[in-house]
């Protein structure tokens, strides 16, 4: 008889920890704050003249720290910060990140003219 409440504790005991975990799971998932299709943490760039609320499909995302040279990229672009933490986003008008034009901030949108710009910075807090 002691056995089997032993076995009963331990199961309540893995079942509470199961249910805590996927809990927490789900509070993950629920803070996500994805935005038209740029996932959270990402600085993301949109196809030339589209809107994202029109369309959710950003055709580039950068998610490392550091630059990032741009290529093929001309005309006007909705370029969004989606980052956090207070982390910042430069776009720059040499490769390798230098020369740069404009600051993006946590939640930052700009609209702009790409042609000029040869690369984007993702910043540390």
């Amino acid at each position: 008889m002691r056995k089997a409440m032993s076995a009963a504790a331990a199961f309540a005991t893995a079942a509470t920890a199961v249910m805590t975990m996927s809990g927490a799971a789900q509070a993950a998932a629920a803070g996500d704050s994805t935005v038209y299709g740029c996932r959270s943490g990402n600085v993301c760039i949109w196809a030339q003249g589209v809107e994202p609320f029109n369309d959710p499909h950003p055709t580039v995302q950068y998610s490392s720290y550091g630059y990032h040279n741009l290529s093929n990229q001309y005309g006007e672009h909705a370029v969004l910060n989606n980052q956090y933490g207070g982390a910042t986003a430069n776009l720059c008008k040499n490769y390798g990140g230098t020369n740069c034009v404009e600051i993006l901030f946590e939640d930052d949108w700009a609209y702009e003219n790409l042609t000029p710009i040869n690369s984007i910075t993702l910043n540390r807090p």
